[in-house]
């Protein structure tokens, strides 16, 4: 297929895209079905039906990606009435694509439009729950500081910090933080949270900030009695989590946050030496 083609079809393509209220990107299927070079609606709709039963295979719920919906048209006469259409996700596209006339030109471009569009939202909400992450893990460690500042300033000393945190993690997840450790495979010289998702990064943040907060409102000047509250938040927050069906111990760890953060600044890096262009 020329060049000039493709760049035609794409320009094609993405002008039909059109998006709901709340942001998702989905085409009708009356403008598809011209852009796929199909000239009756009967015979698009055939494969409209093949790929709702691909979506149904697949696992995903029809009514997420296929919606009908109601369409004015102009009449010769000049006066308008309503016909049947469909709203369709990217996915749903890609469905129709994948099961359209492989003779057709357009169809050939689809598939390949459709599966790029797709595998790119993606790998954008892999890179935005991975950033999530890493930021969660930036401020976990930002309030750990702080805490061990705030223990220093107030018994005279921070080597107690790490007693106090290993009580913390025994009161989150059940376990010891050795434990815990070993159940992820945790290397003995990384922390576990460099190792733990995103939402027991989260929990134990805000268990350690309420023990900020309490450790300097009532002037708690010694170890035990500043671990003492640091349990009570711990296992306050695990009490919270378990209500909603979250194990802390039970989950699975993540990658390597080290790995994570290199991953991303190189991506940064890419798209910075190398920005895609218009005519790409």
């Amino acid at each position: 297929m020329k060049t000039e083609v493709i760049q035609q079809l794409t320009v094609s393509f993405e002008g039909h895209a059109q998006q709901t209220e709340s942001g998702v990107e989905y085409w009708l299927a009356r403008d598809l079905q011209i852009l796929l070079g199909y000239a009756k609606w009967d015979n698009f709709l055939n494969v409209i039906t093949k790929a709702k039963t691909a979506c149904e295979v697949s696992g995903h719920d029809v009514r997420d990606h296929f919606a009908d919906v109601g369409k004015m048209v102009e009449l010769g006469s000049g006066s308008r009435r309503e016909i049947d259409d469909i709203m369709l996700t990217r996915f749903a596209c890609y469905l129709i694509a994948q099961n359209g006339d492989p003779a057709k030109s357009e169809i050939a471009f689809a598939q390949t439009y459709f599966a790029i569009q797709t595998r790119r939202a993606e790998l954008i909400e892999q890179r935005m729950l991975e950033s999530e992450r890493l930021a969660a893990r930036k401020k976990l460690t930002e309030t750990e500081k702080e805490l061990s500042g705030v223990i220093y300033e107030q018994t005279g000393g921070n080597q107690d910090f790490a007693t106090i945190r290993s009580k913390g993690d025994h009161a989150l997840f059940g376990k010891s933080t050795a434990a815990m450790k070993s159940h992820w495979k945790v290397p003995d010289n990384r922390p576990l949270a460099d190792f733990a998702p995103t939402i027991i990064l989260k929990a134990k943040d805000f268990a350690t900030e309420i023990t900020i907060f309490n450790a300097r409102a009532h002037g708690m000047s010694s170890e035990p009695v500043i671990s003492a509250e640091h349990v009570t938040n711990n296992d306050a927050v695990r009490k919270t989590l378990l209500s909603r069906g979250i194990r802390p111990e039970a989950l699975a760890p993540d990658e390597d946050i080290k790995k994570v953060e290199r991953r991303l600044v190189s991506d940064e890096r890419k798209s910075l030496t190398k920005p895609e262009r218009l005519e790409d």
